[in-house]
């Protein structure tokens, strides 16, 4: 089982940027942690951080018919990006939206996603732990799937 995972904008700044909100853990360490969580599931995760929207469609686009499903925290592009939703329904993966913290209790902006609608669910508000939670429902409902067909 392969799973994508897609780091939005200013992700890269994690461990540094505002710790009080997104914590001190870098987006290094959380890649380390998924990697291993998904050793333990007997899944395989690909990691990709990009502060370009483009970028983060391309990396969507190239997963049709090479992945089983997505992780993405696509930062404040879960605001504004039609085209990240367009890429998520063109591609028919099945994704899961992550968010370190809580959208709904911060600036009414952000309490507002383009993209759940496309995906299958969502975490947010665990802080790093948000990812790894994320995978772990990812990767049952993947199983629960293809235990069914």
């Amino acid at each position: 089982m392969r799973i994508l995972v897609l780091h939005g904008p200013n992700l890269n700044l994690l461990g540094t940027r505002e710790v009080s909100i997104y914590g001190d853990q870098t987006l290094a360490d959380i890649d380390a942690h998924l990697a291993k969580v998904a050793r333990e599931l007997g899944a395989e995760v690909e990691c990709f951080q990009s502060n370009h929207e483009g970028a983060l469609i391309d990396a969507i686009h190239a997963a049709r018919g090479k992945t089983d499903g997505l992780l993405l925290n696509p930062g404040a592009l879960t605001h504004t990006s039609i085209a990240l939703r367009d890429a998520i329904a063109g591609v028919q993966i099945p994704a899961v939206e992550v968010h370190l913290s809580n959208i709904h209790a911060r600036e009414p902006f952000r309490h507002t996603s383009y993209l759940a609608p496309m995906c299958v669910g969502q975490i947010s508000g665990f802080g790093a732990r948000s990812y790894e939670l994320a995978l772990r429902g990812l990767v049952e409902l993947l199983r629960e799937r293809a235990s069914k067909s």
